[in-house]
């Protein structure tokens, strides 16, 4: 599997599903201007995925306040994403979901990102795009393991923190908490409680 952490996120255009509409969307339209969460899950109408889809909706608020786009994808068809999101929430549908859901029918972007299962799905892949289009994070799961949400968040502050303060964020940091200069001194002062 690559490590695209540092590198440019490859591009894509797809056709997405927004609204119960259908709209192309480009990851470059979003360079310069926000923050992208990218988020590969394995199929429209399974089981942990539709609970990973609600996830994202619940903190999209949250997302948007930090600047971020949050985009997910599966090699599902833009039909299938709409009948999905026609489908209540306790029919096992993601109906309330407003954030874009991409189609990669040819699995083209899940290759791009080399996240594609050897079953012809996506894993449950997630990468952070700043805002010039450099990977920051990225995280796969196997199939049956789900995403926690509040982590994504989390990095993001990290993330804008260190871009306005050049400070690094050291483990289990939040925001509000202290961080650190990226020397031995910054270290010992951040050690010590100074």
């Amino acid at each position: 599997m690559a490590v695209l952490v540092n590198k440019p996120a490859p591009d894509f255009t797809a056709t997405a599903v927004v609204n119960k509409d259908f709209q192309d969307i480009s990851l470059s339209n979003y360079r310069g201007k926000k923050n992208v969460l990218l988020f590969f899950y394995p199929l429209d109408f399974t089981f942990v995925c539709p609970t990973e889809l609600h996830a994202f909706q619940e903190k999209l608020s949250q997302f948007k306040a930090k600047n971020t786009e949050v985009l997910g994808v599966s090699i599902d068809s833009k039909f299938s994403h709409l009948a999905w999101l026609k489908t209540p929430k306790d029919e096992g549908g993601i109906e309330g979901v407003s954030y874009p859901v991409l189609s990669d029918i040819h699995k083209t972007i899940a290759r791009d990102y080399d996240v594609l299962h050897e079953d012809g799905i996506a894993l449950r892949a997630t990468f952070l795009i700043d805002k010039k289009g450099v990977v920051r994070h990225q995280t796969v799961n196997d199939l049956p393991l789900g995403r926690n949400i509040d982590e994504y968040l989390r990095l993001i502050d990290a993330l804008t923190f260190n871009e306005k303060h050049g400070e690094v964020c050291p483990a289990n940091w939040t925001e509000g908490q202290k961080a650190m200069r990226p020397d031995q001194s910054g270290l010992k002062d951040y050690f010590s409680g100074h």
